[in-house]
C-alpha cells in the first residue's frame, strides 16, 4: 500500500493510497461524493432492500461525523463516479453478548451516524465494489486501508457482520453457527467469509436476523480483526473461535 498520508491527516479528498493491484485512487469521503455513492450502493446490491443501504442523507451525516473512517476509490483523477467504498464508525462491542443487527445496534450512539469518538473498535458498516470492477484485488485493498486506519487512530481493531452467501446451499443440512465454524476450519468454502479469513479476520459466530436476506435466512457472521499495535490495557477483546 503506497499511502500519501494517514487517514487522519491532510485535507479531505487528498489521495490516501493508490491501490497496488487495482490502480484506484483512494480518498476520504466528502459531501459532494455522497449522491454518486448512493447510486453505487444500489448498483452493487440490486436485490437488497434499499432501506438496508446507505442513502445520500446518511452518507452526508457520516462524512461530517467521521471522515477518517471512510475510503472511496476512483479510477483516475476525475472523481466523478466512485467505484469502491469502505465505510465504518467507532463503537463499543460486547463480545460476551455478540448478537446484534444493523437496524438497532447504533441506536445508543452519541451521533446520528452511529459513530462514538470515545469507542475503541472500528465497526465496518459497508464495503462496496462496482460489479465491473470486481476481482481486481479491491476488496483486499479496502481491508488493508481499514487496518491502517486502526493503526493510525489507535483503535483496537475491526468488528463487522459479514455476509455468508454460501450458507444458502447448506442451511437445510446444518445450523448457521456450524456453517461458520466449518468455513473457519477450512472444511467448507464461502466466497465472502473465506476471503475475510484469508485477510486476517477471525470468525466468531453466526449473527441471526442481521440483515434482510431470505436466501441465507437473514444470517451473517461476526468477524473480528485485532490491531497488534493497540496500546490500551482496557481493550474490549473477543476471543478466537
Amino acid at each position: 500500500m503506497s499511502a500519501a498520508g494517514s487517514p487522519d491527516s491532510g485535507v479531505a479528498g487528498d489521495v490516501l493510497s493508490t491501490g497496488p493491484s487495482s490502480g484506484l485512487q483512494y480518498v476520504r469521503m466528502t459531501g459532494p461524493m455522497c449522491k454518486a455513492m448512493e447510486a453505487l450502493e444500489l448498483q452493487a446490491f440490486p436485490t437488497a432492500d434499499p432501506a438496508d443501504l446507505y442513502d445520500e442523507e446518511a452518507l452526508l451525516i457520516l462524512a461530517e461525523d467521521f471522515p477518517a473512517g471512510s475510503v472511496v476509490g476512483f479510477d483516475g483523477d476525475g472523481r466523478s463516479e466512485p467505484v469502491a467504498v469502505g465505510l465504518g464508525v467507532r463503537t463499543h462491542f460486547d463480545f460476551a453478548n455478540p448478537q446484534h443487527n444493523l437496524k438497532t445496534f447504533f441506536a445508543g450512539a452519541p451521533t446520528d451516524s452511529g459513530d462514538d469518538p470515545d469507542a475503541p473498535w472500528y465497526y465496518g458498516t459497508d464495503i462496496v465494489v462496482r460489479p465491473d470492477y470486481r476481482r481486481r484485488g479491491i476488496g483486499r485493498e479496502l481491508y488493508d486501508l481499514r487496518k491502517q486506519m486502526c493503526v493510525d487512530l489507535n483503535l483496537a481493531g475491526i468488528v463487522a457482520g459479514g455476509v455468508i452467501p454460501g450458507f444458502a446451499e447448506h442451511k437445510h443440512a446444518m445450523s448457521a453457527d456450524d456453517y461458520v465454524a466449518n468455513v473457519a476450519s477450512g472444511e467448507l468454502y464461502d466466497p465472502t467469509l473465506t476471503f475475510q479469513l484469508e485477510n486476517g479476520f477471525e470468525a466468531h459466530c453466526a449473527l441471526s436476523d442481521y440483515i434482510k436476506d431470505p436466501e441465507v435466512d437473514n444470517y451473517a457472521s461476526l468477524i473480528v480483526w485485532h490491531n497488534p499495535t493497540y496500546n490500551s490495557p482496557d481493550v474490549e477483546r473477543g476471543g478466537t473461535q
